[in-house]
């Protein structure tokens, strides 16, 4: 895994000694448009279908000089190319979404790679979970991919014979040192050439794990490694009369550095009949986004509508904002604000859903960045898309889909609560608690993104909205000047401030000790805190980004 990550530019380290070349040429971040690489792990949005999953990587990563046509074409050609068809219409599925085979992910995983035509294509352990039938249908895909003149490097684990005959080179590593490199074909008679033969008829495959990890069971000691053990202490020796790994694994290196490794950098080094235009494709630093900054934003707003539609509109979701509303409704059902008594009591209400629709949409957007950060992770090494257009399109695909349970929230609690009955009242209360949401997620949105870890992202948002709350100026009037500095950060505290001055400015000078002017301070401070996190979030992401890519 660390060498395919390595050839395939995805980790790039300072103490990493060695070139590498393509087309004789370093690596460059042009490069991206030009090799596909296939995770180990299936990261896939699950309530996507297959045909979007893929439609969407192809209006992403296809060139600008195509049509929305030709790449949706393309997206639908790789379909059939892949076999997935009949399932073309089915959602991707996860742990708690029903959807398709583990062999059929896999196979879209490989389809979002080869929808760019890559020259070059990496994979991590494809066949991993998949059953023999699956594994081998998988790896017939590839080698039709390489027939065309596609360069396949993977990575496997414990393949079957069938799996193994249909691989042309093979690098067998053991402990990060080189013990074959050649025909596949010839891996067998190379180890029986040094001495190492199957006892017994045995998968290939299974032979060649053996040897990489010392492990002589069922297979002939060499002699010159008999006679090496039989000279030194026969404790070195295992139960068995067989060689420690260690001792096998030295005789195996040293094998193929004097009998092979010299034959093989000579075939290596030999110079290609490379003309300078093809060394000018892969020399051009500058990045190739499939499309503009506009079109990105536009792909991904679009996509995270469709993803998380199924999550904001569950009948657990909409119960829970509804249940609330109901419960409040009934408690302060008719509230009278021409008492002293009365108004106290709306007072309480108000606070109440200031507090709601603050601690809400924190613990909502908290989980967006960490969830997400495989995904990000694996479409910006791709350079699918720029980072500003992405964070621009995840925060602002959410808020038509945040603003509608609030609605439904405010609509039962406002009437029957009988709180002050007039258009313009109505759609200001709706309007500050729009506010106090859009703050509060840019508040979850920084905290998640920073810390990129959802238990300490929790914890610290658990304290922080508990403070803001205190601090909200319902539960404590005077605060010492030390620290009264906390309610002027806290969107509770200037969301209860408008939803008072809302109801009562033409009514009291002043409500609970706050005076009922324009408001305008407030509404000032809730915009500042809507850009101010989210510029803080997206800072952090940037981060994120950087150190990845060190």
């Amino acid at each position: 895994t660390t060498l395919l990550n390595l050839l395939g530019g995805r980790l790039i380290q300072s103490t990493v000694s060695g070139s590498i070349t393509y087309n004789d040429q370093p690596y460059s971040k042009f490069l991206k448009s030009r090799i596909g690489f296939v995770t180990q792990d299936d990261v896939l949005f699950p309530h996507l279908t297959v045909k979007e999953t893929l439609t969407y990587a192809a209006r992403l990563r296809l060139p600008k000089v195509l049509t929305r046509q030709q790449k949706e074409k393309r997206a639908v050609d790789v379909i059939y190319e892949l076999g997935l068809e009949r399932c073309q219409d089915t959602m991707i599925g996860g742990s708690f979404v029903r959807g398709v085979s583990g062999g059929e992910r896999k196979r879209v995983c490989i389809g979002n790679e080869i929808i760019i035509n890559p020259s070059l294509l990496f994979l991590d352990e494809p066949t991993s979970g998949l059953d023999s039938t699956t594994a081998l249908r998988t790896i017939q895909t590839l080698q039709d991919i390489a027939e065309v003149g596609k360069t396949v490097i993977t990575t496997i684990h414990q393949p079957s014979s069938r799996l193994f005959h249909k691989f042309d080179k093979l690098i067998l590593l053991g402990k990060g040192s080189l013990l074959y490199f050649g025909k596949a074909s010839e891996a067998i008679v190379y180890f029986s050439s040094i001495g190492c033969s199957p006892l017994i008829a045995m998968n290939p495959a299974e032979f060649l794990l053996d040897l990489a990890n010392g492990n002589l069971t069922d297979i002939s000691v060499p002699s010159e490694l008999e006679d090496k053990v039989q000279m030194e202490n026969s404790e070195t020796e295992t139960g068995n009369g067989k060689p420690p790994p260690a001792v096998v694994h030295e005789y195996l290196v040293e094998a193929y550095e004097s009998r092979v490794a010299d034959t093989e950098k000579k075939k290596l080094m030999a110079p290609l009949p490379l003309d300078e235009e093809l060394k000018s494709k892969v020399s051009s630093s500058k990045r190739q986004w499939g499309a503009s900054w506009w079109q990105q934003y536009c792909i991904l707003f679009c996509r995270g509508i469709k993803e998380r539609k199924h999550d904001y509109f569950s009948w657990l979701r909409i119960t829970q904002v509804l249940s609330t509303a109901i419960i409040l409704g009934l408690l302060w059902w008719q509230s009278d604000s021409k008492t002293i008594r009365g108004r106290q009591d709306q007072a309480g209400l108000l606070f109440f859903i200031a507090v709601f629709w603050g601690f809400f949409p924190v613990f909502t957007a908290i989980f967006t960045f960490p969830q997400e950060r495989a995904m990000l992770g694996k479409e910006r090494a791709a350079d699918m898309y720029r980072l500003s257009a992405y964070f621009l399109a995840r925060t602002t695909s959410d808020l038509p889909l945040d603003l509608i349970l609030p609605v439904l929230f405010l609509l039962v609690v406002y009437f029957m609560a009988g709180l002050r009955l007039s258009a313009s009242h109505f759609f200001l209360s709706m309007l500050t608690v729009f506010l106090c949401i859009v703050a509060a997620q840019g508040l979850g949105l920084a905290i998640g993104a920073t810390l990129m870890d959802l238990k300490r992202a929790t914890t610290l948002a658990s304290v922080t909205v508990m403070t803001f709350m205190l601090a909200g100026g319902y539960f404590v009037k005077k605060v010492p000047v030390f620290i009264s500095w906390i309610r002027y950060m806290s969107f509770n505290y200037h969301t209860y401030k408008l939803l008072l001055k809302v109801q009562y400015q033409d009514i009291m000078p002043t409500v609970n000790g706050i005076k009922t002017d324009s408001g305008l301070k407030e509404v000032g401070a809730l915009v500042a805190m809507i850009f101010g996190y989210r510029f803080l979030a997206y800072l952090s992401l940037r981060k994120m980004q950087l150190h990845c890519e060190a």
